[in-house]
């Protein structure tokens, strides 16, 4: 079944359920948007093997279990974001790479995807999103904050070469 979520002046844009067969495309788009944080904070797969940008298809993979719901954002039957959420139990669903192609980037379409991700899970009968982000990316931190996300606290992990700071969004009741 095909979603469509709002149209811009390119293309109509088509948001829509992904399957494990579609891995090697999102994974794609997945590596493609991340490289440019990478680049930005000057990190290399041998300082940041543990960084999205420089996972395998296979690292990648092993998201997919019970309760893993990957979307593409499409436009002209081409993937152009990818977003996925994951059902943590309790209402809360953790949402993860949400991925906007570089090119494809300041005409709404992260907006488009987290705005979808909110009424998924309030059709799944959810009511809190959460998600982890790089801390130190004060503009993306600022970007979930707009878009209606509350900072909740921080993680410093050994084998990443920064902070990890967590956010969330629920539901009003």
């Amino acid at each position: 079944m095909k979603l469509i979520y709002g149209t811009t002046n390119k293309a109509e844009a088509i948001i829509q359920p992904l399957a494990v067969e579609n891995l090697p495309e999102y994974a794609d788009v997945i590596r493609r948007s991340f490289a440019t944080v990478a680049q930005d904070f000057d990190w290399t797969k041998e300082n940041a093997p543990g960084y999205v940008s420089f996972r395998t298809d296979e690292q990648l993979a092993k998201k997919e279990k019970d309760g893993y719901l990957p979307f593409g954002l499409f436009i002209c039957e081409k993937i152009i974001g990818f977003v996925s959420l994951t059902d943590m139990g309790n209402g809360s669903y953790e949402l993860n790479k949400l991925a906007v192609l570089p090119e494809h980037r300041h005409y709404g379409y992260g907006k488009r995807l987290i705005d979808f991700c909110k009424e998924k899970v309030k059709n799944l009968g959810g009511s809190k999103i959460t998600l982890d982000l790089i801390e130190e990316n004060s503009v993306l931190k600022n970007w979930y904050a707009a878009n209606g996300f509350v900072h909740t606290g921080t993680k410093k992990f050994e084998y990443l070469p920064f902070t990890t700071g967590y956010m969330e969004w629920e539901a009003k009741k």
